[in-house]
């Protein structure tokens, strides 16, 4: 059972079998579908499964903080189910391949006081772009 469909089950959501592929369709490491690509990997374990069944699902987990919806400068919207390991995103800036990465350090901390104006703040996000290395 994926890390995903564990917390799911922990928080008592209704498991359907649509939502359930869809949950299993998100799992992996560095998993980044588009709500498009979900619902074609969705179709092949279940043909029945509506795009809307799809986007409706991808909105629910991404509003319950299950699923981390990732922008990519004009392109589609991507999932990460990785809502619960902190990392940061290396998004090559040609194909919008997107890896999660994991540096080292405190990224507020690089964040000096007298530039916070005021603000708590709770979460940090940090984007890396660039080539990889089939685009380079």
């Amino acid at each position: 059972m994926s890390d995903l469909l564990e917390r799911l089950r922990g928080r008592g959501w209704r498991m359907t079998s649509q939502r359930r592929v869809v949950a299993e369709v998100l799992d992996g490491e560095h998993v980044h579908y588009t709500a498009d690509e979900v619902h074609a990997r969705a179709a092949q374990r279940l043909p029945e499964i509506s795009r809307a069944t799809v986007y409706n699902t991808l909105g629910e987990l991404v509003s319950l903080g299950e699923v981390i919806e990732v922008a990519t400068d004009g392109r589609a919207k991507r999932y990460d189910p990785n809502a619960h390991h902190p990392h940061h995103h290396l998004i090559c800036s040609n194909c919008g391949t997107i890896r999660d990465v994991h540096p080292t350090g405190d990224p507020l901390a690089d964040l000096p006081a007298d530039e916070r104006f005021g603000f708590t703040v709770s979460n940090v996000e940090v984007t890396y772009r660039g080539l990889c290395g089939a685009c380079a």
